[in-house]
């Protein structure tokens, strides 16, 4: 099967897209910060403050000395960026992700702060939108748990310069979605109230995504996959991975 990426010059000027990777390589590379101010201050309705003790944290990565952490909690804790992930799935099962901006060859799902003030369900809409364009989905599921991960030390300290706030991670809540649409209106240019965080985007079997994601957030997108698995009947030997 032909996994070929759309680029985001069918939605995007050549120049357009030259400025926005110009304007992100400023800031050392961290996409998901640069796509306007709102992007760095997520913020839940909910007054959240779990026991530290009660996170179950459990290390399931470590590079270079640096613990990528997930955790299977009722709410963000302290310090971690609430924010929301897309799994978007086609008929095949198969799963959009986007290569950024600012990282070439890193492939993701889409993801963002959640606003103060917002529902998490209503913010993964939202970001799915502003992200893709898409908005003929069907919510399948979502993952019980809010799940962390840390940032590295170097990317901590270029997104506390860019957002002004010194956050441990994010906290996310991870839903799944069906496309319902056609392909041609996935847009990267999204609803353009945002810069553009992809350069091009594809289908990929939901096993590959895990191995293309950038390492520290391989841990959360295995936790979030076994989560998911369970809604989607062919991702029977996710639930094991």
């Amino acid at each position: 099967m032909n996994f070929a990426a759309t680029s985001i010059a069918s939605c995007l000027p050549p120049v357009s897209v030259a400025r926005q990777v110009g304007a992100l390589r400023k800031f050392g590379g961290v996409g998901l910060a640069a796509r306007g101010s709102r992007k760095g201050s997520g913020f839940l309705k909910r007054d959240f403050s779990p026991n530290i003790q009660d996170q179950n944290l459990k290390c399931r990565e470590r590079k270079g000395g640096v613990a990528a952490m997930t955790s299977a909690i009722d709410g963000p804790p302290s310090g971690y960026r609430p924010n929301v992930g897309v799994c978007l799935i086609n008929a095949r099962d198969e799963v959009w992700v986007g290569s950024r901006l600012d990282v070439p060859g890193s492939w993701q799902m889409p993801q963002g702060g959640v606003d103060e003030g917002e529902d998490p369900q209503q913010a993964a809409i939202r970001e799915l939108r502003e992200e893709t364009g898409v908005t003929s989905t069907q919510l399948i599921g979502e993952a019980p748990d809010w799940l962390t991960y840390d940032f590295p030390p170097d990317v901590k300290a270029r997104i506390t310069i860019l957002w002004g706030r010194a956050w441990t991670g994010q906290a996310q809540k991870w839903f799944l979605f069906r496309f319902t649409g056609d392909d041609s209106e996935v847009n990267l240019a999204g609803d353009g109230k945002e810069q553009p965080e992809f350069v091009e985007w594809k289908w990929m079997p939901a096993e590959d995504v895990i191995k293309a994601v950038v390492d520290f957030k391989k841990p959360v997108y295995t936790k979030a996959f076994k989560s998911l698995a369970p809604y989607v009947e062919s991702w029977s030997t996710l639930q094991s991975i």
